[in-house]
Formats: structure tokens, C-alpha cells, sequence
């Protein structure tokens, strides 16, 4: 697919060897943009004049020799969450109409100080409280949903439209629309990254993060994007490796968990045999696979739904007062949900939340990381309300936070990598997860998988509208 088909770590070669420059490589992105976005609808806006002038700084920022490493040059897109200085983010709501940062937030700060060319702002749910991302479609059957409130970033990502994308996961909101549209992405250990200067969904649950066409991108951005903020109290003191240091493509001694209960319940066939074929790949790569027991899922994800009901009814509580006629029903209906938590009930939930981190933590000593699928189906029709596999069916909310937003509870690092299709052509995720701080071994394993396979390589049909 020639410049499109360029993951950044590839971009970054060709912009440092001068067979590509930032200018040509941003205005072919926007180009794809013009001519694909209309069928995808990914993006909110896109910044045309903000992306061509980041382009022209880089282009000669470099030729005078100021290189500010693999992302200086590369068109990235952000949900619309983000605090962009200038730029109008609404979070996909009324309530925040032309809404504009004065200041961009800590990772958009960190982003530019790293010479990324911010292309546009994408689609998410209505303060990311849900897990579609409207009007978007998914990049690989436009028939079905993207997935996730960073299901915009994620659609432009896998159609090509931009290089890598940043978003957040509360829920799985990074996970699941990876997972749905065949990319990859993180969400890191709680505090890794800072959380200022981003809309709130629930301020104990939320982790920014990123996406990218490969592991090794990931690294890339998570290692730009992390760092004790004090505008954040919750980020972390803590070196940042360089976590490109970590892909190796070596997994021998690696010993990697994999649950015999709960994680595997209630799967479509064809994500059990992605995902058992995954764990055979890894086997042969030297891991050693290791049956785990995890701790009683009962009553995770209701305290995962209390938490951020509560949390979220608080952040919103003046503009639901104010501005209530402006959201949209079923956001609102949570809101006034959670303004009926009792503090009771937002209590216990945290009681289980620690007994669960500390049972979780207890279940993991003995691996390195453990893997799952990252949802238990592929990605649902526009427009459906259930999804049904086998005899049971759920809600478009519990099959998406089935699998991911127990890790979202307990602040442990998890990420999703491409592993496989079903027959429709719908593509199924990977869901590895770490122990807090540990995302190198996350990235470790997904590289090693991933040099083994090519599901990362494949491209929807979409991509291919503009050469």
C-alpha cells in the first residue's frame, strides 16, 4: 500500500534516510482522509492547516539537524476527549458545544514535544459512556460497529488514515475496538500515564492510551506518553523504560497464564480457536503455558459499574443540573443512575476492587503475563441490541466489559493485538495482561507473536479506495 501501509517505526526510517518527508507523508494521510472518511466517518475534525504547518516545523526542524526522535513527523489522530489548545473537543456531546482548551493536556504536551503531526480529532460515545463510537463503522465491514468509545481512532487507524492514534480505556475502550478492527493497543498500569487535561469518565478507572498497527508501536508511544505529571496526583513517580528495548522476539523461559475458568465461558467458536491457536504459537516460541485459576469473577463487573456510575454522575453532576436536556438519553439515564448510588453501595465496590487486585496479583505471581481473548465475539451489527452466543445472550455492555473491565478495576496493564478472523472476515484480538508496571513484558510477548504471524499485516478492503 506504499506510504499508507507504513507503521511508524517504517516511517521513521524513511523520513531519518530523507526518502520521505514529513510534508508528503501528512498530506498523503490527509488526501486518504478526503476520500475514504466519508464511507468511514471516523473523524470529528480533521486539522488541516494545524497537521500541514506540524509537518513543515518538522520537515525543517530536520533538515537542520534537530531529530526528536521516532514520532517527529508522524500524523497521528486523537479522540475527542483530548484538550487540544484551540481546538473545539466536545467529547461528543452537546453539553460541551465549542468547548476549546486554552492549554493542551499532558499527553497532547508530551505528543507535540515529541514532533507528532496531530491530524484531527476522532469519534468516541458521549463522554466516551459507552462502547460505540456513532457514526462511525467498523474499517473492515461497514455494517458492523467499530467497538469501543475510541472506536473512531481505532476505524481511522486500521483504514489508514492515520499512523497511530491515542484514546482512553475505562472499561476496555482501547481493547475492544483494537480487538474489532484489527490493530493493536495498550492500556497501561493506573498511573503510568497522566490523565490531565483529558474529560473524565471515572477518574479511578480511566487510563489513556494508545494505539498502533504494531507491538513495536506501541512502545514507541507508550514510551512518549508516560511520566509522573503533577497535574495528575494519581501518575506515578517511576523511571520509563524504553520499552523498545524489550522486543527481542524472545519469549523462551517466559511463562504465560491462561485461564481455565470465566475468560474462555461463553466464546464464539471462532475467537476460542484464534486465541487457542495464539497460545500453540506462543508455545513453540518457548513460553511455557501455564493453566491458571482466576479468582471469583462474581460481582467484578458490578462493582466495575458502580464505581464508574458514581464517578461519572459526580464529574457531570453541575452541567446534569444545568445542561440536562443536552445529553443523550441513555447517558443521562446512567448519570441520574449514578447520582442514586449510595455511598453504601460505591463502598463496597471499592472493598471488592482491592480484595480482587490482591486476589488477581496472588493468581499471577507464578507467570510473567497471562492471556485471554479480548472480547468473546467479533464486532456486532449496526444497530444490534444483543449479542447471543450459543444460548446466552448479552447487552452490547456486557459482552464489551465482559473480558476487559476487570483490569480497568484493578489498574493492572493489558493490551490487545491482532491473532486471527473469523469466517466473516471480522477480525479477533489478543488480550495479554501484566502485572503492575510490567508492560514490557505485555509488549515482549505481543512483539513475539506478532513476528511470527502476519494477522497485523492484513488491510481491510476500505483502505485499498486510495493507492
Amino acid at each position: 500500500m506504499g506510504i499508507a501501509g507504513l507503521d511508524v517505526t517504517g516511517a521513521a526510517k524513511a523520513i531519518l534516510s530523507r526518502s520521505l518527508s514529513p510534508i508528503d507523508l501528512t498530506e498523503h494521510m490527509l488526501g486518504r482522509i478526503s476520500r475514504i472518511d466519508p464511507h468511514l466517518k471516523a473523524f470529528v475534525e480533521v486539522l488541516s492547516e494545524h497537521a500541514r504547518a506540524s509537518a513543515k516545523q518538522a520537515d525543517a526542524e530536520m533538515r537542520k539537524g534537530h531529530y526528536r526522535g521516532p514520532l517527529h513527523g508522524i500524523p497521528v489522530a486523537v479522540k475527542e476527549l483530548y484538550d487540544i489548545a484551540g481546538v473545539e473537543t466536545r467529547s461528543g456531546s452537546r453539553v460541551r458545544e465549542h468547548y476549546a482548551a486554552r492549554a493542551d493536556g499532558a499527553v497532547i504536551r508530551k505528543l507535540r514535544d515529541a514532533g507528532a503531526v496531530l491530524l484531527g480529532t476522532t469519534t468516541t460515545y458521549e463522554f466516551a459512556f459507552g462502547f460505540d463510537a456513532p457514526p462511525t463503522r467498523n474499517a473492515w465491514n461497514l455494517g458492523h460497529i467499530p467497538s469501543g468509545s475510541t472506536g473512531g481512532a481505532a476505524a481511522a487507524l486500521a483504514a489508514r488514515l492515520c499512523l497511530a492514534a491515542v484514546g482512553s480505556d475505562s472499561g476496555g475502550s482501547i481493547r475492544t475496538p483494537a480487538a474489532a478492527n484489527g490493530v493493536a493497543g495498550i492500556k497501561p498500569t493506573f498511573g503510568r500515564v497522566s490523565k490531565a487535561g483529558i474529560t473524565v469518565v471515572s477518574w479511578s478507572l480511566d487510563h489513556p492510551a494508545p494505539m498502533g498497527k504494531t507491538v513495536r508501536d506501541l512502545a514507541v508511544l507508550l514510551g512518549v506518553m508516560s511520566g509522573v505529571d503533577p497535574n495528575d496526583p494519581s501518575s506515578r513517580n517511576l523511571p520509563v523504560p524504553d520499552y523498545t528495548k524489550a522486543l527481542d522476539g524472545d519469549v523462551r523461559g517466559f511463562r504465560i497464564g491462561v485461564p481455565s475458568n470465566y475468560f474462555f465461558d461463553d466464546v464464539q467458536p471462532a475467537v476460542a480457536h484464534a486465541v487457542g491457536e495464539a497460545v500453540t504459537v506462543l508455545e513453540k516460541l518457548g513460553a511455557a503455558i501455564v493453566p491458571l485459576t482466576v479468582p471469583s469473577m462474581e460481582g467484578i463487573i458490578d462493582s466495575w459499574l458502580a464505581i464508574a456510575l458514581a464517578e461519572a454522575a459526580t464529574y457531570h453532576q453541575q452541567s446534569l443540573r444545568s445542561k440536562a436536556d443536552l445529553y443523550a438519553s441513555d447517558v443521562r439515564f446512567l448519570l441520574e443512575a449514578g447520582e442514586l448510588t449510595l455511598a453504601t453501595t460505591y463502598i463496597n465496590a471499592q472493598r471488592v476492587r482491592h480484595a480482587w487486585r490482591s486476589s488477581l496479583r496472588a493468581a499471577m505471581e507464578t507467570v510473567d503475563v497471562m492471556v485471554t481473548p479480548t472480547l468473546p465475539n467479533t464486532a456486532m451489527k449496526v444497530g444490534q441490541i444483543l449479542s447471543k452466543i450459543g444460548t446466552k445472550e448479552e447487552t452490547v455492555f456486557e459482552v464489551s466489559a465482559r473480558f476487559c473491565a476487570p483490569f480497568n478495576l484493578a489498574g493492572f496493564p493489558a493490551a490487545s493485538i491482532p491473532c486471527g478472523f473469523a469466517p466473516d472476515g471480522l477480525p479477533i484480538g489478543l488480550q495479554i495482561i501484566g502485572k503492575p508496571f510490567e508492560e514490557e513484558a505485555i509488549l515482549r510477548v505481543g512483539q513475539a507473536f506478532e513476528s511470527r504471524t502476519d494477522h497485523h499485516l492484513r488491510v481491510p478492503s476500505i483502505a485499498g479506495l486510495v493507492a
